[in-house]
């Protein structure tokens, strides 16, 4: 379950990104931020920022044109 969510659909490249970075940086170590996204890069652009900042992609799916993440903060 989520800590807290961010709706980053209709937002392209950087702005999902940046929306989260700024979301995490709010939450404590170990809360988990769901975001959804409808940018088709956001999919590789979350992975890599993950392993940039070292927090946790928890899980990435894609449903109906829309991308599902949850990332753990570290």
């Amino acid at each position: 379950m989520a800590d807290k969510s961010l709706d980053a659909k209709g937002l392209n490249c950087p702005l999902p990104i940046l929306r989260a970075k700024k979301a995490l940086k709010a939450m404590e170590a170990g809360q988990v931020l769901a975001i959804e996204a409808t940018d088709p890069g956001s999919a590789k652009d979350f992975e890599s920022f993950c392993n940039q900042t070292g927090n946790e992609l928890i899980s990435s799916s894609e449903e109906n044109a829309v991308y599902h993440f949850e990332i753990r903060k570290s």
